[in-house]
């Protein structure tokens, strides 16, 4: 049967189709579809497969684990930058080990689309020994998640999958299974001697894991995924991984003139790099992120060839990857291209007409001018775009969460008044430990949280604190009286400022939440409530 499935779609029929029991996962781009997709499956709700949002990538993955455990199979998707936040159990995770597979997805975004950084999950792999694929294709996508899994439980470690975002978000016709696989029975036949992380126990794991890298590479060496395609012309040879192999037959459409080795499975097969560098004068290594392979070839195999890449400047070394680019490392002629019309204005992003941050922002500016140097930490999401004209609101945003704590930091420091502007989703995924530290200490901040009832930024997903707020931060030890909430309206706008200006001028912990529902959600609630009234 055939589909045509984005990238990301293509990931999660063929993890259905693996014998899934549970995805894990925290919206982010390009990783978000994945789970969209799980949760709108038909046999995922038939089989009553997990498909919740988790609160953040630390405990999808903790969540994956415990599946794990119990011997059935687990999905944890995220972006580039939310593994950084699970890095303490994806990394635990080769001690422990695993029953049931565990397939980690990873969605790298190369070019900075949506992201603070052009990190490449490829090292994380490397670093945690634990193996990791890497797709030219949708279709090696999803035949890939079978093959994962089977690959998971047969050597007890996790698989990392790393794609890119033109792999996750472009469309391809891709070849399904017509039945899935049935999911796992659960069973017990994890040990406690491998998953209770106790010096004693891990220095064991250890040894084990360290052991089975040889083991690993040399899967990697006979992958079907990994492939050494041999060609008369041996002056120049071309290593290409995951998505580049797919440029690079658009670069040559009849076939490479060239030797080419293809890289979709990790560790890097060694022996067939060697046979590359010591046949080929020159070897062009193309991949999507950092030089994660040229580095090694350069630095241990490069035997007679002369290394060419991102880093000796023929392809770029920051950015996506496309086809013109490595066809103008290879010599060939690019297609005609149309230069771009000069006169097109810039269009940079913008809050959404009636968001209710553009109030919060409006207010706070208002409030400010009373101050001498005020100083506003932002934080991830739709009201990042605060730092932009009109407003120019926040004066820094680092990761997620991370407002509170470097208003507390700056607070410290004798900065006053010290804002912390966050969303609702971003604090319980890691704004409250934050917020705990503040309390702890009676930091003197003020603290923001813009709650527009859902995850606004990554589409419009479940936000995992929504109705608690008042609740959480009451548990933590906000005092009644410096808990307020508002509604961001411009008719409000007396209520919200005074409130401002009475929590700034109080020198403790102060919460104040708006709290109005975002405009793209409500305009999609308002349509499916006329939708189910009509069909009434």
């Amino acid at each position: 049967m055939k589909k045509l499935l984005l990238g990301d779609e293509a990931i999660a029929q063929g993890a259905i189709d693996a014998g899934l029991s549970g995805v894990y996962a925290y919206p982010g781009t390009p990783s978000t579809e994945i789970t969209e997709y799980i949760q709108e499956s038909p046999l995922a709700k038939e089989r009553n497969i997990h498909r919740r949002w988790s609160t953040n990538e630390k405990t999808a993955m903790e969540a994956a684990l415990g599946m794990s455990f119990m011997g059935k199979r687990a999905l944890v998707c995220m972006k580039h930058v939310g593994l950084n936040v699970c890095a303490d159990p994806f990394v635990n995770s080769a001690m422990t080990g695993t029953n049931g597979g565990i397939v980690v997805l990873v969605a790298d975004d190369p070019s900075m689309h949506s992201s603070q950084d052009e990190q490449d999950s490829r090292f994380y792999g490397k670093f945690a020994m634990i193996p990791t694929f890497e797709p030219s294709s949708q279709q090696e996508a999803y035949d890939m998640m079978e093959v994962a899994y089977d690959f998971s439980e047969s050597i007890h470690l996790p698989v990392l999958m790393r794609v890119t975002t033109r792999m996750a978000h472009s469309r391809a016709v891709v070849e399904v299974k017509e039945v899935a696989r049935q999911q796992n029975e659960m069973n017990y036949n994890a040990e406690a001697s491998s998953w209770v992380l106790l010096p004693a126990n891990a220095r064991k794991r250890n040894v084990v894991v360290t052991s089975q890298q040889a083991m690993l590479e040399e899967c990697a060496k006979n992958s079907a995924y990994n492939r050494y395609e041999d060609a008369d012309n041996h002056t120049v040879g071309i290593i290409a991984s995951g998505i580049a192999y797919n440029y690079l037959q658009e670069c040559f459409p009849d076939g490479c003139p060239y030797p080419v080795l293809k890289i979709s499975q990790y560790p890097l097969p060694k022996e067939l790099v060697r046979k590359m560098t010591e046949e080929c004068n020159e070897v062009l290594i193309a991949e999507e992120g950092q030089p994660f392979i040229e580095d090694m070839v350069r630095g241990v195999m490069p035997g007679n060839a002369v290394i060419r890449g991102r880093l000796t400047g023929e392809l770029p070394r920051t950015g996506e990857l496309n086809p013109d680019a490595l066809k103008k490392a290879l010599g060939v002629a690019l297609l005609e291209n149309h230069e771009p019309c000069e006169d097109i204005v810039s269009r940079p992003p913008a809050l959404c007409q009636g968001c209710g941050h553009r109030d919060v922002y409006s207010a706070l500016n208002e409030v400010l001018k009373e101050y001498e140097n005020p100083r506003v930490f932002g934080d991830i999401g739709c009201y990042t775009l605060g730092f932009l004209p009109p407003y120019r609101a926040i004066h820094s945003c680092v990761d997620m969460g991370a407002s509170i704590t470097m208003a507390k930091g700056a607070a410290d420091a004798g900065q006053w008044p010290a804002v912390a502007i966050i969303g609702d989703s971003t604090f319980t995924h890691s704004g409250m430990t934050g917020l705990l530290d503040a309390i702890n200490e009676n930091a003197d901040i003020t603290v923001i949280i813009s709650d527009n009832l859902t995850t606004a930024m990554t589409g419009g997903q479940d936000s995992a604190g929504t109705n608690k707020f008042e609740a959480i931060c009451r548990g933590l030890g906000v005092p009644e009286e410096h808990l307020k909430v508002v509604v961001p309206l411009p008719k409000n706008m007396p209520e919200i400022t005074q409130t401002l200006r009475d929590e700034i001028n109080y020198h403790g912990v102060s919460v104040i939440i708006p709290r109005r529902e975002c405009m793209q959600t409500l305009q999609r609630h308002l349509k499916q409530k006329k939708a189910k009234e009509a069909q009434k």
